[in-house]
C-alpha cells in the first residue's frame, strides 16, 4: 500500500480585543512556518522550500506559486514568484542578494505577480554578481522575459521606473542577465541547459499549458535532482519523454483540478495524470502543491488516484515547507 505523508504548518491564533477575551494580551508569534521551514532548510546542503503553495484565487492563508532552492545554508534559485511570495520571502529571511537566479516558468499572474515586490527589496541590498532571470519567449498574448521586466521597470516606460537599474545597471543596482527560453514546441520539447554555478545547474523543458508558453525546470544541486513540474497538461509528451526515468530526488506536481468532467484538463493533469508521471519520473518523493479549493477539498480522492500507480512517498505542501535532500 502507498504511504502518504501530510505535512501542514502549525496554526497560530492571535487573541482580538473583544469583549470575548478582553483580558487575554494580544500576542504577535515570534516565529512562523516559513521561519522555521528556513531553519530546516539552512541546515540542509540541500533543500526545497515552499514560499507559495496556492493557487490564482485568493482562497485562505497560501501564498501564490513559489519555491527556494537552498544550497549550502542559502536560498540561491528562486523559482516562480506569486503574489504573496513576497512575505514569505520575508519570513523565511531570504535575501535577493543571496540568489543566484530566479526562473519563472510562465507568466500567468499566480506565478509572477510577487516579482516586483521582491526585485524592490533587493535593491536595498548590496551585489556586485549578475543576477540570472529566466523565463519563457513570448508567445500569444504573453510577453517574453525581457518584455515583462521592461514592462515592470523599464526606465522609458515601466510602471516601476525607479529600479530601471536592474536593467540597464544605473543607480548602483545589480543588473540582470536574462535568459527567455523558447518555449513553444512541446511535442519535441528541446531542453536549455544553464550552468548558474559549479554547483548549481538548471535544465528547462517546454511544457504544454493551453496557449501559455510554459518551461517546467530540473534543477541539478551539488548531486541533488529535482523536478518542477510547472502548470502543464498531459499533453507535454515532450516533457514525459525527457523525464522518463530519471529518478529524481523530489517532483513538485501541482495539484490544481480534481479528477472528473468539466475541469481545464488542457490546462492541468488531473490527479491520475499526476499519478501517471510520477510513475513515469520515479522520483524519490512527490510534492503535491499549488492547491485550490477545488482540489483541496476532494484530497483524499486525489490521493488514492495518484496512489493507484506511484507508490512512492507522497507530501501535501504548505506554506513554508521545507524538503531536505
Amino acid at each position: 500500500m502507498p504511504k502518504f505523508y501530510l505535512s501542514t504548518s502549525a496554526v497560530l491564533l492571535a487573541c482580538a480585543v473583544t469583549a470575548a477575551c478582553s483580558h487575554a494580551p494580544a500576542t504577535i508569534p515570534d516565529i512562523t512556518s516559513s521561519a522555521r521551514g528556513a531553519d530546516t532548510c539552512r541546515a540542509a546542503e540541500v533543500g526545497v522550500q515552499v514560499l507559495g503553495s496556492g493557487g490564482p484565487i485568493a482562497e485562505g492563508s497560501r501564498a501564490g506559486t513559489s519555491y527556494a532552492v537552498w544550497i549550502d545554508g542559502k536560498a540561491q534559485l528562486l523559482i516562480d514568484a506569486g503574489p504573496g511570495s513576497f512575505i514569505r520571502f520575508g519570513e523565511a529571511g531570504l535575501k535577493v542578494a543571496d540568489l543566484k537566479a530566479i526562473a519563472l516558468s510562465h507568466f500567468h499572474a499566480d506565478h509572477s505577480a510577487g516579482l516586483a515586490g521582491i526585485l524592490n527589496s533587493g535593491s536595498f541590498e548590496a551585489s556586485a554578481d549578475p543576477l540570472l532571470f529566466i523565463g519563457p519567449v513570448a508567445g500569444s498574448v504573453f510577453p517574453g522575459a525581457g518584455d515583462l521586466l521592461s514592462a515592470l521597470v523599464g526606465r522609458e516606460d515601466g510602471a516601476w521606473s525607479y529600479l530601471s537599474g536592474y536593467l540597464d545597471g544605473g543607480d548602483g543596482r545589480r543588473l540582470l542577465d536574462v535568459r527567455e527560453i523558447a518555449a513553444s514546441d512541446t511535442e519535441q520539447a528541446p531542453t536549455t541547459r544553464i550552468d548558474i554555478s559549479s554547483d548549481l545547474t538548471l535544465i528547462a523543458i517546454p511544457v504544454h499549458h493551453g496557449e501559455v508558453p510554459s518551461l517546467a525546470y530540473l534543477v541539478k544541486a551539488k548531486g541533488r535532482d529535482i523536478v518542477f513540474a510547472s502548470d502543464q497538461s498531459a499533453f507535454s509528451t515532450g516533457f514525459d519523454r525527457v523525464t522518463r526515468n530519471i529518478e529524481p530526488d523530489l517532483l513538485v506536481a501541482h495539484h490544481v483540478i480534481p479528477q472528473g468532467e468539466g475541469q481545464p484538463i488542457g490546462l492541468h493533469r488531473p490527479p491520475s495524470g499526476i499519478g501517471t508521471m510520477a510513475a513515469s519520473i520515479v522520483p524519490r518523493m512527490l510534492l503535491l502543491s499549488h492547491h485550490m479549493e477545488r482540489s483541496f477539498s476532494r484530497l483524499q480522492e486525489s490521493l488514492a488516484l495518484i496512489g493507484a500507480q506511484f507508490d512512492g512517498p507522497t507530501m501535501i505542501a504548505s506554506d513554508g515547507t521545507c524538503i531536505a535532500l
